[in-house]
């Protein structure tokens, strides 16, 4: 059942074995965009349909290379002069891109029924683990950005604070802002009790003299690779 549908003997790839193999990489290319498009709120249409098209694509490049050592060496050199310019992608993005590059290699090579299973398999796994909190950071986990006028000694200033309302601090970034009137303190801190985050913040207002602060998800700024 999972073998190939390609002739492997003669090596000859006839029309009707083509067009199983590309309308078969279309409809995976198309689940996987669905699914995609389920797990996250916001996406593009380039995006989504770039990763409908995808499998398919692959899946000819394959089919025409089919064991020739020339055309294999003459598509990677082609494939090497594309230059790739666009924003950063997100683990996510990158690893559907893969997953629709591994489904074209699937079927590329003709094992049409080995690459729907995989489908199935990797997509109800994608959609488990978005759905459940494997991976995500604790909510007591915070970034805190304090800000305090030049005159003030950091080192100890909110020791006192920290040791009331955190299990654990580390001061990890400090550096100089507004024309070196000010320094900027980055912590990474871990709230004892996320319901006095305001209470928390509060007492910071008043050691800082009432200047920036903000207190944010440790993983806000992580989400990029």
């Amino acid at each position: 059942m999972l073998d190939t549908i390609l002739n492997t003997e003669t090596g000859v790839m006839d029309m009707q074995t083509a067009m199983v193999c590309t309308v078969a990489s279309l409809v995976l290319g198309l689940v996987i965009a669905s699914l995609y498009m389920i797990q996250e709120k916001r996406f593009s249409k380039s995006y989504v349909t770039t990763l409908a098209l995808l499998p398919a694509l692959i899946q000819v490049v394959i089919m025409l290379v089919n064991g020739n050592l020339g055309t294999g060496v003459a598509v990677m050199g082609a494939f090497s002069l594309i230059r790739f310019r666009s924003v950063p992608g997100t683990a996510k993005e990158i690893a559907t891109i893969f997953f629709a590059m591994v489904v074209g290699l699937a079927t590329g090579t003709g094992y049409v029924t080995y690459a729907a299973i995989f489908t199935v398999i990797i997509g109800v796994a994608m959609l488990l683990l978005t759905k459940s909190s494997f991976g995500e950071m604790k909510d007591v986990e915070k970034n805190l950005k304090i800000t305090i006028p030049e005159n003030l000694d950091y080192n100890g200033l909110f020791d006192d604070l920290f040791e009331a309302y955190t299990n654990k601090h580390e001061l990890y970034f400090v550096k100089t802002t507004n024309l070196g009137s000010m320094y900027e303190l980055q912590y990474h801190v871990e709230l004892k009790d996320v319901q006095k985050e305001k209470e928390f913040i509060d007492s910071l207002r008043c050691r800082n003299g009432n200047l920036t602060i903000v207190c944010e998800r440790k993983g806000n700024r992580m989400e990029e690779l």
